[in-house]
């Protein structure tokens, strides 16, 4: 076998460069090339439009959606009352008529800060330790400076002196803390927040009906407060206006 001609060396030279540039045989080197650099920024750019897309949609999942009101739902299903413990209790430096408590009622937040009317009713010793229920989505607001996230419910009649009693609506002792109170014969609740109560002004709608019962039991136009331990109760007084 003769030596190899200037042709065949030069052949022999352009394969092993194409070996070594990973260049298909036969292909343009520079066109290849190219090819590629022009496949790079748009990738780049798919990359960063898929990212921003997740990113996207974790934020929507992310957010809560508003709840929105079904109109055939009764005004009392739109409130939130939590079954609660008035874990302490002091006398309102600035106001004659009101407590300060502080009421849990199952939120890892701890618990609530309320203002109550009571001093006329209840002593401190009587209040501390007390299980109320709570009305959980009003909107909070100051009262003589002190913000209530809340308030708690009671029952009200008017003595024959003229004079009122007042005394708490009570869960049974077996309803857990944080429980929504349900209503006998009606649909499960479906809070609202506290602006669109106070906009729709639910509460003040909800009063007329809100009444203990013969058996000192809190109802609303008949349909009895319960909780999975049983009804929720005054003590002593019966068709008293709740508030």
């Amino acid at each position: 076998m003769g030596a190899p001609t200037a042709i065949e060396l030069l052949e022999s030279l352009i394969v092993d460069l194409e070996g070594k540039l990973n260049i298909a045989p036969g292909a343009d080197p520079l066109i290849d090339n190219i090819g590629k650099e022009s496949k790079q920024p748009n990738q780049k750019q798919n990359d960063k439009k898929q990212k921003k897309k997740q990113a996207k949609g974790n934020n929507n999942a992310n957010k809560k959606a508003p709840v929105v009101a079904d109109p055939n739902l009764p005004d009392i299903c739109k409130l939130e009352f939590k079954v609660g413990l008035i874990t302490k209790v002091w006398v309102h430096p600035e106001a004659d008529k009101l407590y300060c408590e502080e009421i849990d009622v199952g939120e890892e937040e701890g618990p609530r800060q309320i203002a109550s009317g009571l001093r006329k009713h209840y002593s401190e010793e009587d209040m501390l330790g007390k299980r109320v229920l709570v009305v959980a989505n009003l909107k909070a607001k100051k009262l003589v400076g002190f913000k209530s996230h809340g308030m708690v419910l009671c029952a009200a009649q008017v003595n024959e002196d003229g004079s009122e009693k007042v005394e708490f609506v009570e869960p049974p002792e077996g309803a857990p803390l944080g429980e929504v109170v349900t209503f006998v014969g009606l649909p499960p609740p479906a809070p609202l927040s506290g602006a669109q109560i106070e906009k729709k002004k639910i509460f003040a709608a909800c009063m007329d009906g809100m009444k203990t019962n013969d058996d000192c039991v809190g109802t609303w136009n008949g349909h009895i407060f319960t909780t999975t331990a049983g009804p929720c109760k005054g003590r002593t007084v019966k068709g008293g206006a709740m508030r």
